[in-house]
């Protein structure tokens, strides 16, 4: 199969890419960096560079490919991040008719069942509804639970300060997410002819806050470290005291108080989707210690 992969060699690009040269497709790798050149040739795949938001450059990439992997990276440059990431959206779908694409794999995120509430999320909430509108092209959702790698970005305030917390309770349940996972379920789907379902979670582990910290704190010889809700408020300020964007700074303090309220798990629950992925919380905690120690 010829299949293209947008999100260069990310998390879950270069994963995905390498399984999908392994069974023994030609790959296509889209980036916005020449200078990841020489890295997607070292996997065995096909750079193709340019930007996401260019409808005629995907339309030529996509050209004559059996399935496209759809990745809208959100738009961090500090403004306009989901009206940029839905923008991105509108020229994949545009360019998914112009070259005839009949199969594409999103990544999506669990909450995109959500038109407001769970920040950043939105912007996959609009791009759902906007490939919902296109024709003769069989589509997989790809609900992502929260990625583990997030809580790379506590390490200072644990080292620092002792405690690691959002603006959420202890006793929140959380879908987590290896991107690892992420890679294989797409590569399965991807190589499927007809996926058979529409929306799909992908989900490596369902567990509350506080095994989070218990889990991480065990890793990285802290086993008492606690977990500190924070309000909404003291969030923000955290964030851009940090130098975090304000707006971005906003749209994760309101993704947190949608996992605090149930409403960004809530579809995920009801639909009684699968906890599938191999990487468990404590398993992930040892990658953890490493990026910790290192």
């Amino acid at each position: 199969m010829k299949i293209v992969v947008t999100g260069s060699l990310g998390n879950i690009g270069k994963e995905l890419t390498n399984q999908l040269v392994k069974a023994g497709n030609k790959v296509i790798v889209v980036t916005s960096s020449s200078n990841r050149k020489a890295a997607i040739e070292a996997t065995g795949a096909i750079p193709a560079i340019g930007s996401v938001n260019d409808a005629v450059f995907l339309t030529e990439t996509f050209k004559d490919a059996d399935a496209v992997f759809a990745m809208t990276p959100p738009n961090l440059g500090g403004s306009n991040v989901v009206e940029n990431t839905v923008a991105a959206g509108k020229a994949f779908a545009k360019a998914f008719t112009d070259a005839g694409i009949q199969r594409v794999v999103l990544l999506s995120s669990i909450g995109a069942d959500l038109p407001n509430g769970n920040g950043p999320i939105e912007s996959l909430y609009h791009i759902e509804n906007i490939y919902n509108e296109v024709k003769n092209v069989d589509f997989t959702f790809l609900r992502a639970g929260y990625f583990y790698t997030n809580y790379y970005n506590d390490i200072p305030v644990i080292k620092g300060a002792g405690i690691v917390g959002s603006n959420l309770p202890a006793s929140t349940r959380i879908p987590l997410v290896h991107p690892r996972d992420i890679a294989s379920a797409a590569a399965a789907f991807l190589q499927k002819t007809s996926a058979g379902e529409k929306i799909h979670y992908i989900v490596s582990d369902f567990r509350s806050a506080e095994e989070v910290a218990k889990a991480l704190g065990t890793a990285v010889g802290k086993p008492e470290l606690p977990w500190v809700e924070f309000t909404d408020e003291q969030a923000l300020e955290g964030m851009t005291n940090a130098g975090v964007p304000a707006e971005i700074a906003g749209l994760y303090t309101d993704m947190g108080a949608g996992l605090r309220k149930g409403n960004i798990q809530a579809d995920f629950i009801k639909n009684n989707a699968p906890v599938e992925g191999k990487t468990k919380l404590e398993e992930f905690a040892k990658e953890f210690a490493a990026r910790f120690n290192g």
